[in-house]
């Protein structure tokens, strides 16, 4: 279902809902590039939990409005406008890739709302003291946020550019990253079902413009705008030894960072693997034990 949401300065925000409209609300903040489309659970699962999930297209994204110099602290506003449009006190929210820094950020910023949260994938922030962020990422990911971080009228040209192209046949984004997949990510983005889903994401996500993506890595690579030393509720983090999109180095980072927040990876699985973890996810963040095959610090 589909349901526009408009914030306190008037912008427009694309809303979906899924699941048991009865159940327990889940936000689930996509990556980047995305939208409200993307990697979700399957809806019989959604129902068999009772879980009523919220997706919505950040600014910028889809049909939802810009917000010119968002930061990633942005998100709790956005959320907390759905949040009380839907009638909804008490979430949990979960973040998979780009959504992951956003995802922290409600967890800072909305503590008196959010139950639990969870991060797969995730960035650490630009500024984490220690961590050599660039180590071990993808040769087109260090060229998006280099860019980000010396030229970002170039970041945009660049970002335009390939998005027009995507917009046109959304197939060629993943054709694009297909040189980058490791074997594990290979394997899940060969299922058809799959593959179909990110293409529909991708179309969405860049329907309007690329300003989503130009401002979600401008925002990556600036000032969060929280501190993770503010963050009360649990956070669990999941992340793939393999991934080079956003390498494991970064949780490794965020979990030493976070008061409660406790860290699983797997060995052998990479940035897309955070597909296939989505529904133990959701059992974790409603209160049970997640079933998940991995090493946890």
């Amino acid at each position: 279902m589909l349901k526009d949401v408009y914030t306190g300065d008037g912008r427009r925000l694309a809303v979906e809902i899924s699941g048991d409209l009865n159940g327990f609300p889940v936000f689930l903040l996509h990556g980047t590039p995305g939208s409200r489309l993307g990697p979700a659970p399957r809806p019989m699962l959604l129902y068999h939990q009772r879980v009523r999930l919220i997706t919505y297209d950040r600014p910028g994204y889809g049909p939802s409005d810009r917000l010119p110099g968002r930061r990633v602290e942005h998100v709790a506003t956005d959320v907390a406008a759905i949040a009380d449009a839907l009638g909804v006190e008490r979430f949990a929210v979960v973040g998979r890739s780009g959504g992951g820094p956003h995802a922290l950020a409600c967890a800072a910023l909305l503590s008196d709302r959010v139950t639990r949260v969870a991060v797969l994938v995730s960035l650490a922030p630009r500024d984490a003291d220690g961590l050599d962020w660039f180590a071990g990422m993808a040769a087109s990911n260090v060229d998006e946020y280099a860019k980000a971080l010396t030229g970002p009228e170039e970041l945009a040209a660049s970002l335009r550019k390939r998005s027009v192209d995507i917009r046109a046949d959304p197939r060629r984004l993943l054709a694009q990253l297909r040189w980058e997949l490791t074997e594990s990510d290979l394997r899940v983005v060969a299922d058809a079902g799959i593959r179909a889903m990110l293409v529909r994401n991708y179309r969405e996500a860049l329907s309007v413009s690329a300003d989503g993506w130009v401002d979600d890595a401008l925002s990556f690579c600036s000032p969060w705008g929280f501190s993770l030393d503010d963050i009360s509720v649990p956070v669990l983090l999941w992340h793939g030894e393999k991934d080079v999109f956003s390498p494991a180095s970064h949780t490794r980072w965020l979990a030493e960072h976070i008061p409660r927040g406790r860290a699983v990876f797997h060995p052998r699985e990479a940035h897309f693997a955070s597909l296939r973890v989505l529904p133990s996810i959701v059992t974790w963040l409603l209160g049970g034990r997640a079933r998940l095959a991995l090493h946890s610090s």
